[in-house]
């Protein structure tokens, strides 16, 4: 994984890497922070196999960090600034993380602050927002954002990135084995719902960023912009967004949580090309009034890719004439890096599939109730996975890795089936099938009828209790 952004380095060295609230970072400035903070983790005790918690915003110092500790021979652990403290202590004491980078906000660090001594972790690093920033923002965060600044003790467990950085930039050099060695530990709830780490090697993220690339041959490296509201703690937006934009030499355009107002503007203004994001913002960009309007230009994106949940129909169609261009819908799990299926951007585009598998990967569906048995084509079962880019296993889950890539295939939780010309369809998750008198229904299937009423913005549908019927369907609906 360093060998992405030393690559980058050298191919787009005064190319802008970063654009955050218009401060402009070039690939050669990032490549000698990440060298910097990782010389600076390794004189904090960072060796390889140590677990760094990264638990921040979108924003420079998290793309500087995630390649810091990678460099520095460690291990990722990313953690959502929004856990509640119960989360966090959870997540550190199964990681066994020992370090962590985060915000000096109090409402983040001060989570952070509560685990020193009450559980594994030792250190923390705090990075400014402030420092950021580009003058005279950074300035006007000081002297208006006083009471968002946490007050941090001046102890040997407290750090800041400013003195984390202040080095030569030349850190010990650390033998990867791309195959062996854990660049992520990504929690996820799985097809259980307890979080437990999918290990993710160098080779894995290092594969699916290939794989994506492939998958999208028009990209004109050195030259895309990539729009970044996903947050990038999430397994989707750290290879679709970060990893995928280091690669191509394309510019991030970071925002640190997603305003629609402000992601319309910045859209309409910078121009990006590639916009991945999750269906409740598509949903958000089709309701606003001022689009509908062309109030807002939306004509520079080439690419928007939606993941993270299912795509409805209704809302596809939509985006795609205020927008004009194609939204693709993809598919993949913490546990695959995540990119495992996607639309063509080119040709043929299913809708209503997650689309074709990504070049070198195999998926199979397998009987439900007798997971070895693959089924033809055409047959509903459960939707499983083989290729480079799938977890080595869950991290000191010995069991649940046996269960889960039983007979070598990743077995995803998730019901679906492959049509005749290789589209893979999801109906449902394992968990949330609906037994109604003996019927199974899939939730999304009601969704999807439901969503063409042209009152209803949003509906989610999941099975209640019932005497009669064991269980009976019920739909939320936001009008």
């Amino acid at each position: 994984m360093p060998e992405l952004m030393e690559n980058a380095a050298k191919k787009y060295a005064g190319r802008p890497a970063i654009d955050f609230m218009d401060r402009i970072y070039t690939f050669s400035q990032v490549a000698e922070l990440v060298n910097r903070a990782a010389k600076g983790l390794q004189a904090q005790g960072v060796k390889k196999g140590s677990r760094v918690g990264l638990m921040l915003p979108n924003c420079p110092a998290m793309v500087i960090s995630y390649y810091a500790v990678l460099r520095a021979g460690g291990t990722v652990v990313n953690f959502n600034p929004l856990y509640a403290e119960d989360q966090i202590r959870e997540q550190i004491e199964d990681s066994e993380c020992e370090t962590m980078i985060t915000l000096d906000m109090p409402m983040i660090y001060g989570k952070a602050a509560k685990m020193l001594g009450n559980t594994g972790l030792k250190k923390i690093v705090t990075v400014t927002m402030a420092e950021q920033l580009p003058f005279p923002k950074s300035l006007l965060y000081r002297l208006l954002r006083r009471s968002s600044i946490a007050q941090i003790p001046s102890d040997s467990r407290h750090i800041s990135f400013k003195s984390l950085i202040a080095n030569d930039g030349r850190p010990a050099a650390v033998e990867i084995d791309p195959h062996e060695d854990i660049a992520v530990l990504q929690y996820t709830g799985g097809t259980t719902g307890q979080p437990k780490g999918a290990m993710l090697t160098h080779a894995n993220l290092t594969n699916n960023v290939q794989q994506a690339t492939y998958f999208f041959p028009e990209t004109k490296f050195g030259e895309e912009v990539m729009m970044g509201v996903l947050p990038i703690f999430h397994v989707f937006a750290m290879t679709v967004v970060m990893n995928f934009s280091v690669h191509a030499g394309a510019k991030m355009i970071l925002l640190p949580r997603f305003e629609l107002e402000t992601a319309l503007k910045i859209i309409h203004k910078k121009r990006p090309t590639f916009f991945p994001a999750v269906p409740t913002i598509y949903i958000a960009i089709n309701n606003h009034p001022d689009v509908a309007a062309k109030k807002y230009d939306l004509t520079s994106m080439k690419y928007c890719l939606a993941g993270g949940d299912t795509l409805p129909r209704d809302v596809q169609e939509k985006f795609e004439s205020l927008s004009g261009c194609r939204l693709l819908e993809g598919y993949g799990l913490s546990e695959t890096s995540p990119v495992a299926l996607c639309n063509p951007p080119t040709g043929t585009s299913r809708a209503g599939s997650l689309g074709l598998p990504t070049p070198g990967t195999i998926v199979e569906i397998t009987d439900v109730e007798n997971p070895s048995t693959v089924l033809p084509q055409g047959e509903t079962g459960e939707i499983c996975i083989t290729g480079p880019q799938v977890m080595r296993g869950y991290w000191k889950r010995e069991e649940e890795t046996a269960a889960a890539l039983l007979d070598g295939r990743f077995h995803t939780g998730d019901v679906g089936y492959i049509d005749a010309d290789g589209y893979t369809f999801l109906i449902d998750r394992l968990k949330e099938v609906i037994i109604a008198g003996g019927y199974n229904i899939y939730p999304r299937h009601v969704e999807e009828a439901i969503y063409r009423h042209p009152a209803v913005e949003e509906v989610t549908v999941a099975g209640i209790e019932d005497k009669y019927r064991q269980q009976t369907v019920k739909a939320y609906v936001k009008l």
